[in-house]
């Protein structure tokens, strides 16, 4: 008769103990594999609920991915942004997803992260516990409420070697990636321009106008110097320098017609910057980087962006001069 080892006995309940924690990580959603499991942090946007449609739709370019679960608490005093947690969390349940009461529950659950809180004042702490955990993040604009958190969420994301990136969806609006890969060849100069509401929690640019300013930073690149901010009772324009020479402009629209556009000037031709064509681009971009760990948006151009807020910032104390982004902490 063979010896019975102590790997005889420990064997089975090892295997027994590894199937029943597999089985309680798929038990959010079975129908989604390991891997392929979204989870949502903040319900409070509307981001969130046309993401998990969007993935619910099966479309092959979101490669079998699937929102399985959503942690709501979102903005704590924001208004605009609570008063729409209860309605969106009707609406994600009833696509199946999992309401959650704390972030490390969600964790648990999932395997990467849509950081879609809408206060980007909360971004640093929320994104701290997903870090650690090791999951790859996606935070939706803005990527924090001020360059300092913006810093500081990179450097945690190097610290725990977990891959983040932030953006915008009009970054991936019709014709953008067309005009950085270089169809125009270089580009000359640029004027975006986007609606630009206010939120007194946040520098004015954080809240609503960074569409059209991260629009500007897609096809101008890095390298921008200084901005100089002038104000209009209907709009704001922006005028900003570049190292190289070169100029760009974000026109923010208060009152009037709102719309999302602009213009790239290259040596090669003029294009135009548009229309907005949804979620979608944007999403089938952070479903690559869920696979790859790669993001489609270089941190130094994400802190450049928050620098040019900032530094907008004070050119509207200073009654519109000129501000270079050193001065705000770049």
């Amino acid at each position: 008769m063979k010896k019975l080892t102590r790997r005889d006995f420990f064997a089975p309940a090892f295997a027994v103990s590894l199937s029943l924690s597999l089985a309680k990580r798929a038990q959010a959603n079975p129908q989604v594999l390991l891997g392929k499991r979204v989870g949502i942090i903040g319900l409070d946007t509307s981001h969130s609920v046309a993401f998990t449609k969007s993935l619910l739709k099966g479309d092959v370019a979101f490669k079998g991915y699937k929102v399985v679960a959503a942690y709501p608490q979102g903005s704590l005093d924001i208004v605009s942004s609570t008063e729409r947690i209860p309605g969106y969390t009707e609406e994600v349940k009833k696509m199946g997803v999992e309401i959650v009461n704390s972030i490390a529950d969600l964790l648990e659950k999932v395997d990467v992260v849509l950081l879609e809180t809408n206060d980007g004042r909360r971004h640093l702490e929320q994104a701290l516990q997903v870090f650690k955990s090791g999951k790859r993040i996606f935070i939706d604009k803005p990527i924090a409420a001020s360059l300092k958190d913006a810093k500081e969420i990179f450097n945690a994301a190097e610290k725990y070697n977990v891959p983040v990136f932030s953006a915008s969806s009009l970054r991936f609006a019709k014709g953008m990636s067309e005009i950085k890969n270089g169809s125009l060849g270089k580009v000359q100069g640029a004027d975006t321009y986007s609606p630009m509401k206010f939120e007194k929690t946040h520098p004015d640019l954080y809240w609503y106008g960074i569409h059209g300013v991260e629009m500007l930073f897609t096809v101008m690149g890095t390298g921008c110097e200084s901005v100089q901010r002038i104000i209009g009772v209907d709009q704001e324009v922006f005028i900003a320098k570049w190292k190289d020479g070169r100029i760009g402009t974000f026109r923010g629209i208060k009152n009037g017609k709102q719309d999302y556009g602009g213009t790239a000037l290259g040596e090669k031709g003029i294009s135009t910057l548009g229309p907005y064509n949804g979620y979608d681009p944007l999403l089938i971009e952070i479903i690559n980087f869920f696979e790859t760990g790669i993001s489609p948006v270089d941190k130094n151009e994400t802190l450049e962006i928050c620098a040019f807020i900032e530094a907008a910032d004070l050119s509207k104390k200073r009654n519109g001069q000129g501000v270079t982004l050193k001065k705000a902490g770049l």
